[in-house]
């Protein structure tokens, strides 16, 4: 793939699995930063992962080369691996249980369609700082989530 037009950096957090999660996305494109984030009052740790990188190709205004990083292998080898058995098998694992989070899986799939995407893993909480920071954005929007409960 040629150079990226767009960076995006995702990540999910929760606290307890399942328990409140939250998701945060640094966006980078030509010199410029956007962040995104969000939460759930009940979700999984997975769920979270999928939906910041959903969030953050949603985000992208029109089809572009983009580098997407996640903390995430089940992100990562579930888009580019994974899921192309799942479909063969009608959305079905390898032990004929239903995938897990298919809506999730179809929507990112739907998203990532519309552009050119290479798909990196980073170790997390390994100091690289926009992963860190897209960890920073996702315990933010929990953080902001319980707070609104207790208000």
């Amino acid at each position: 793939m040629r150079e990226p037009e767009v960076e995006i950096w995702a990540d999910g957090a929760c606290r307890g699995n399942p328990g409140p999660g939250g998701w945060g996305v640094v966006l980078r494109a030509r010199g410029r930063e956007k962040a995104l984030w969000g939460a759930e009052r009940e979700t999984t740790n997975n769920r979270m992962e999928l939906r910041a990188v959903i969030e953050g190709l949603a985000a992208l205004k029109r089809p572009s080369r983009v580098r997407v990083y996640t903390d995430s292998q089940y992100v990562q080898k579930g888009i580019t691996e994974w899921i192309h058995d799942w479909k063969r098998r009608g959305w079905r694992t390898a032990s004929r249980q239903p995938v897990r989070n298919a809506e999730l899986w179809r929507a990112l799939e739907a998203l990532a369609r519309a552009h050119e995407v290479e798909w990196r893993w980073v170790r997390g909480h390994a100091g690289e700082a926009l992963n860190e920071r897209a960890d920073a954005l996702a315990n933010r929007a929990i953080d902001e989530l319980l707070a609104r409960a207790q208000a």
